[in-house]
C-alpha cells in the first residue's frame, strides 16, 4: 500500500474503502455482485433482479420482484416541464450532455428524493426507471418520433430499446439487452462510480453524485470505448484486412479500443458472454461480419499484444444489429450502471467518511514575491 510520501498513478492498486457490493478477481477472470458469479446471474437472472441485489445485498423473492417491476412502471414517466425543457435543448447535442442535464434537472422536480441517507433508495429506483425515458425523450424528437411511453408490460430491458427503436424489439433482442445491462450494472471502483463515492462522502444528494457519475463517464477513456470499436470496424472493412490495419496501429502504437483492462490479467468474463450474444443476434440478421472481423481482431492483438479482449469488443455489436446509434451506446451502459452508482452511494452514505486523498507536491516553496510593477 502506498505511504504518503508515494505516488500511485491513476490510484493503481489503491485501497480507498471497503464495499460489499462488488468484487473483481483479475487472475481468474471473476465478476462477482454481492457473491454472485457474473456468470450465473447473465444466464439465470433479470436487470431487475440485478438491480434489487445490488441496492439490498440479496436476491428478491417474487412477490418483491413483482414490487420492484411495478414501482419501475410507475416511476418511467417524466415530469411535464422537464420532457418540454429536453425537447428545448439542441437536437444535435450529445445524449450524454442530455443525459447529464437532465438528471440534475430531475432533482429540482422531486426534492423528496435527494436527501442523503438510507432514503435515497427511493432515488436510487427512480433514476433506474426513468434513464431509458430521458434518452427517448431526446432521441424520438430528434429522429422526429413521438416520445416514449410508460408501457408497463415491458421488462426494463425490452423498455430500453422501445424507447431508442422505431419498433417493437423481438424477445432475442431483449434477451441480450438485459443481459449487457446486468453485465454492466457494477465494476467496482471504476472511475465513474468512484466519483459518485467522493460526491456522496461530501454528503452530498444522490442526484449530484449520479450527475458527477454520468460526466465521469462520458469521457472516452471511461465510457464511449465500443463506440471507438464499431469505427475501427468500418475502418477495417473485411476480414482480410485485419492484419494489415491492426498491425500497422500497433506499429504507430495507435491505442485498439476493446483490449486490455487495469484489473483483469485474463480475458474479461463479461467479453465471454458478450460475443456470445454478438454470435446469436448476427445469426438473428443473417449478417456474421461484426462477429467474424471481431474474432479476427482478437486473434491478431493476441498474437502481436498478448492483450485479451474486455467488455467493451462486443458490445457495440450487438447493439449496431439492433439499430441503436453509436453515439447512444454510452448512454445505454449508463442506464445500467445507474444500478450500481447509486449502491454504492448508499453503502457511502452508511459508512460515511470524507474522501480526501493526498498529492505529492512537486513545485516550488521559497518564491520570493515581486511587486507587479518590477516583473518582467
Amino acid at each position: 500500500m502506498a505511504t504518503p510520501a508515494e505516488v500511485q498513478r491513476g490510484l493503481e492498486d489503491v485501497v480507498a474503502l471497503e464495499s460489499r457490493i462488488c468484487f473483481i478477481d483479475g487472475k481468474q477472470g471473476r465478476l462477482i455482485y454481492e457473491g454472485y458469479d457474473i456468470r450465473d446471474l447473465a444466464a439465470r437472472s433479470t436487470f431487475e433482479e440485478v438491480a434489487y441485489l445490488l441496492w439490498y445485498g440479496r436476491l428478491p423473492t417474487e412477490r418483491q420482484l413483482a414490487d420492484l417491476k411495478s414501482r419501475f412502471v410507475g416511476l418511467r414517466e417524466l415530469p411535464p416541464a422537464l420532457a418540454a425543457r429536453i425537447d428545448e435543448l439542441p437536437a444535435t447535442a450529445h445524449p450524454m450532455d442530455i443525459l447529464r442535464t437532465a438528471v440534475s434537472s430531475l432533482a429540482l422536480f422531486e426534492p423528496e428524493e435527494t436527501r442523503p441517507g438510507e432514503s435515497s433508495i427511493g432515488g436510487a429506483q427512480r433514476l433506474t426507471a426513468v434513464l431509458p425515458t430521458i434518452l427517448g425523450q431526446f432521441h424520438r424528437r430528434r429522429t422526429g418520433r413521438a416520445p416514449p411511453t410508460a408501457r408497463p408490460e415491458l421488462s426494463q430491458a425490452a423498455y430500453l430499446l422501445y424507447c431508442l427503436l422505431d419498433r417493437e424489439p423481438t424477445e432475442l433482442e431483449s434477451r441480450a439487452v438485459d443481459v449487457a445491462l446486468i453485465l454492466h450494472a457494477d465494476h467496482e471502483l471504476n472511475a465513474s462510480t468512484f466519483s459518485a463515492r467522493v460526491t456522496a462522502s461530501t454528503l452530498s444528494d444522490l442526484y449530484s453524485a449520479v450527475t458527477s457519475a454520468i460526466g465521469t463517464l462520458k469521457g472516452p477513456l471511461h465510457g464511449g470505448a465500443n463506440e471507438r470499436v464499431m469505427e475501427l470496424l468500418d475502418q477495417i472493412g473485411t476480414p482480410d484486412r485485419v492484419e494489415e490495419v491492426v498491425k500497422g496501429m500497433l506499429s504507430r502504437h495507435e491505442r485498439i479500443m476493446g483490449f486490455g483492462h487495469r484489473v483483469y490479467k485474463v480475458e474479461d468474463p463479461r467479453a465471454t458472454i458478450l460475443r456470445e450474444w454478438s454470435r446469436k443476434i448476427g445469426e438473428s440478421r443473417g449478417n456474421l461480419r461484426y462477429y467474424e472481423l471481431l474474432r479476427k481482431v482478437e486473434e491478431v492483438v493476441l498474437r502481436e499484444k498478448g492483450l485479451y479482449p474486455n467488455v467493451d469488443l462486443y458490445s457495440g455489436s450487438v447493439y449496431s444489429l439492433m439499430g441503436i446509434p453509436p453515439d447512444l451506446f454510452t448512454p445505454v451502459f449508463a442506464s445500467s450502471r445507474v444500478a450500481g452508482w447509486t449502491a454504492h452511494v448508499l453503502e457511502e452514505y452508511r459508512d460515511l467518511r470524507l474522501i480526501r486523498p493526498t498529492a505529492r507536491y512537486i513545485g516550488a516553496t521559497d518564491l520570493p514575491y515581486v511587486p507587479i510593477g518590477q516583473r518582467n
